[in-house]
């Protein structure tokens, strides 16, 4: 499948609210109850992201919406902080990033239909395409994120905390070689 993306605009908010609802569905049904719950999110934070110019819209070859994603700029200050995580078999992952020195993006907030296909493989394409190094963070219940993750070559760094105090796996991935 094909996909093209484009920046989402206001008359798109419908669409990302129904992508954010179909990402809910997906997330129930693979046993995440904790994420993305009470509304989130919300129409407001969508409007705040195509406001600020870093919203995108998927569309197939038919021009039908297929998945949303926020693509901006870093730094995030989630990230300024890392955090030792235990992985599933007991062992200690010592918090670090990859490389905490160069410039990266952050990808938040990916939704999409559960009928598309290589969503994930055409959204890291576009954003690697604008900026070498990414970071992604998710639920640790969310463990189709954490999946896609790792099949597309990022490594779990660690644990961030959200402003709220919320805990999230933290990733990167950086398409160039380290000095």
């Amino acid at each position: 499948m094909s996909y093209s993306i484009r920046k989402s605009s206001l008359s798109d908010l419908p669409a990302l609210l129904l992508l954010a609802e179909a990402a809910r569905g997906i997330m129930r049904r693979s046993g995440n109850m904790g994420q993305w719950v009470d509304g989130y999110p919300s129409a407001q934070v969508f409007r705040a992201d195509i406001e600020r110019g870093v919203s995108y819209l998927m569309l197939d070859e038919s021009s039908m919406p297929v998945a949303t994603f926020a693509f901006m700029p870093g730094p995030d200050p989630t990230y300024a902080q890392i955090f030792d995580d235990r992985l599933p078999d007991g062992s200690l992952l010592q918090g670090a990033w990859v490389d905490d020195f160069r410039p990266y993006a952050v990808v938040h907030r990916i939704a999409s239909r559960p009928e598309a296909h290589g969503v994930m493989a055409a959204l890291l394409d576009f954003c690697f395409r604008r900026s070498p190094n990414l970071r992604i963070d998710t639920h640790r219940d969310n463990v189709i994120m954490q999946h896609l993750m790792q099949r597309h070559g990022f490594t779990r760094c660690g644990i961030i905390y959200l402003a709220n105090g919320d805990e999230r796996l933290a990733y990167q991935k950086i398409l160039y070689e380290q000095s």
